[in-house]
C-alpha cells in the first residue's frame, strides 16, 4: 500500500473537527553492538550537544509510555527499560520486547541513532497509519535511495504482536530474524523522506561527522540550537523566535550590545512570572520591544519646527 492508495475510515475528530491527536506508545531499539564504530556505545554519542538517544526521546515526548530496549542509560526524561530476549538477539525480538509494554493502539518504532528525526515525521507516520484504516497495519518511512526504513515507523499494535507472536512459533524464537520477516507481512503505507534527514542515521563515523556539520549549516543552526536548549531546559513551548530576534537587535542597535541577551532574558522570566505560553511571551516581547524603540528615539537628533533635524 502507499500513501496515495490509503483508504479506509476517517481521523477521529475532536469537537472543534480539527483531527485528533493519535494515541501512541513509543519503543526506541538502542541495543546493538556498534560494530561499525568500533564497539562504541552509539546511542550515548552526541550531536549538537545532546546524545543520539536522547534526541529521538525529544521527538517522541508525546508517546503515554516511551519503551527503550537496551542497555540503561542517563536519559534527559524517564522511560521505561527492558531487553531483548536473548539479548543481542537483533530487531525482532527487541521490538516484540518492547511491545509487551505497550497499552496504546499505535506503536511508534525508532532506532536510537536518528539526530534529526522530530515530532513532525512522528505526527505524520502516526497520522497515516490510522488514516489508513483497517487495511494499514503500518507506515514506515522511505529514503531518497527508496530503501524502506522500519525502524522509522508507526504500526497497529495488535499487528506487531500477531507477527511476532506467528514468527516465533514458526521458527522456534525470534533470536537473529531479520526485521524484513516482520514486515514483509505486514501491510505498509510508505511514506517518502525526499530529504533523507528524518531516515538519516549514525551508523559509522563518517555519518556522525556529517551529522555534526549539518546541524551547524546556515538556514538550520538556530532551528537546531532552540530545539535542543528546550529539550535540555525542559521547556514544551513555542514561540516566535524571528519576534525575539527583531528584539535583540533592536535592544543591542539602541540600547547597547549586552542589552539584548538581557533583554530577551527579561521577556523570558516577565513570560513566565505571568503564567507562561506563547501569548506570555509574545505580549512580553512587544511590551519590550516598544521600550527599545522609545529608548532609542530619544538618542535621534531633536527636530527643528520645521521638521528638519537640528544641526
Amino acid at each position: 500500500m502507499t500513501l496515495d492508495g490509503a483508504r479506509g475510515r476517517g481521523p477521529d475528530r475532536t469537537p472543534s473537527g480539527a483531527p485528533a491527536a493519535v494515541p501512541y506508545d513509543a519503543v526506541v531499539l538502542a541495543g546493538g553492538a556498534g560494530r561499525r564504530l568500533g564497539g562504541a556505545d552509539k546511542p550515548a554519542l552526541r550531536v549538537g550537544g545532546a546524545t543520539l538517544l536522547d534526541r529521538v526521546l525529544d521527538a517522541c515526548a508525546r508517546a503515554a509510555t516511551t519503551v527503550v530496549v537496551g542497555p540503561r542509560r542517563p536519559t534527559a526524561r524517564p522511560v521505561t527499560w527492558t531487553r531483548e530476549e536473548p539479548p543481542g538477539g537483533g530487531p525482532v525480538p527487541a521490538l516484540a520486547a518492547g511491545v509487551r509494554h505497550a497499552t496504546a493502539p499505535y506503536v511508534l518504532v525508532l532506532a536510537a541513532d536518528l539526530p534529526f528525526v522530530t515530532p513532525v515525521t512522528v505526527t505524520t507516520l502516526l497520522e497515516a497509519v490510522r488514516d489508513g484504516g483497517d487495511r494499514a497495519d503500518g507506515a514506515v518511512l522511505v529514503d531518497p535511495s527508496g530503501r524502506d526504513n522500519p525502524l522509522v515507523a508507526a504500526y497497529r499494535a495488535d499487528a506487531l504482536r500477531r507477527e511476532t507472536a506467528l514468527l516465533a512459533a514458526e521458527h522456534g524464537g525470534l533470536g537473529g530474524l531479520p526485521l524484513r520477516l516482520l514486515t514483509g507481512e505486514l501491510d505498509l503505507v510508505r511514506l517518502p523522506d525526499p530529504g533523507g534527514d528524518a531516515s538519516f542515521d549514525c551508523d559509522t563515523w563518517e555519518a556522525l561527522a556529517a551529522a555534526r556539520s549539518r546541524i551547524r549549516e546556515h538556514g538550520r543552526v538556530l532551528d537546531e540550537w532552540i530545539a535542543t536548549a528546550k529539550a535540555e531546559l525542559g521547556i514544551d513551548l513555542d514561540v516566535d523566535v524571528a519576534a525575539l530576534l527583531d528584539l535583540a537587535r533592536d535592544a543591542a542597535h539602541g540600547v547597547a550590545r549586552p542589552a539584548a541577551p538581557l533583554t530577551t532574558f527579561l521577556v523570558g522570566y516577565a513570560a513566565a512570572s505571568a503564567g507562561g505560553g506563547p501569548d506570555a511571551v509574545a505580549d512580553a516581547a512587544r511590551r519590550a520591544a516598544a521600550l527599545a524603540q522609545r529608548w532609542a528615539a530619544e538618542a535621534a537628533p531633536p527636530e527643528k519646527d520645521g521638521g528638519d533635524p537640528a544641526p
